[in-house]
């Protein structure tokens, strides 16, 4: 990352005009790692034959790595910045990549029909909802209506037993209270990657949610030893971290 792109105040992250600025400059930055780091978690969840949404794709090249994989039943990635869509679909354009098609649009506001993916996946999107979002254990109005209507829109176009894959630095006991709120049918499991940080990799099953509070099914393997590399401490990852919701 450029240090010409990093925000002044992490409010910035907030402002859709500092997106599109930072997009016409920068060409790539992969949030929370790439696809190699978490590949043998979401690998297992990929077919052929699955429609896959991506939303708040950025400059990310996961939509590509899903390819890759072997995902031929559509990809789709969206993002809020106009720069960041058609600098995407020029690379792609340039590359004679074919199979990801981007799309303007708002997390919040989700233009795509009821049931239309078998899987979404967001890597950090999320977490810039919590920035500025005051006390961690109760954040603000605004915050938790905006992830409410993220999460609401997520369910929606989830196809029946679609999965969602959530990656993110929010720790389960912050995020589980917006995971399992009322009139959502997903089960919730979680694991944990990363060398230096951990990052949290969060697969919601739709239709798979218990009924029986007492009974949730969760995975939580023991979390690596800490081992805080150096350039991960000056990383924008760092920065971003210590202005969500896990302080």
């Amino acid at each position: 990352m450029a240090d010409d792109v990093a925000p002044r105040t992490a409010s910035a992250y907030l402002d859709p005009s500092y997106w599109d600025e930072r997009f016409g400059k920068e060409e790539h930055y992969e949030w929370f790692k790439d696809f190699s780091h978490f590949r043998h978690l979401l690998a297992p969840l990929l077919s052929p034959s699955i429609s896959v949404l991506e939303v708040g794709c950025g400059n990310s090249r996961l939509g590509e790595e899903l390819l890759r994989e072997g995902v031929a039943g559509g990809i789709t990635c969206v993002d809020l910045s106009p720069v960041a869509v058609q600098r995407m679909r020029d690379r792609l354009a340039e590359q004679g990549t074919e199979g990801v098609e981007v799309v303007v649009a708002d997390m919040l506001d989700l233009p795509f029909d009821r049931e239309s993916f078998d899987l979404v996946i967001e890597k950090g999107t999320m977490d810039v909802l919590f920035v500025d979002s005051g006390d961690p254990w109760n954040p603000n109005p605004t915050t938790v209506d905006n992830v409410m209507k993220m999460l609401e829109g997520i369910h929606k176009v989830l196809k029946p037993e679609g999965i969602f894959v959530s990656i993110t630095f929010g720790q389960p006991h912050f995020r589980r209270r917006f995971f399992e709120a009322p009139g959502f049918t997903w089960s919730v499991e979680w694991s944990t990657f990363g060398d230096g940080f951990h990052y949290f990799f969060y697969i919601l099953k739709k239709g798979k949610r218990l009924l029986d509070s007492n009974s949730n099914q969760h995975t939580q393997p023991a979390a690596p030893s800490i081992n805080m590399f150096h350039e991960e401490l000056e990383s924008e990852d760092y920065i971003f971290r210590t202005n969500v919701d896990e302080l």
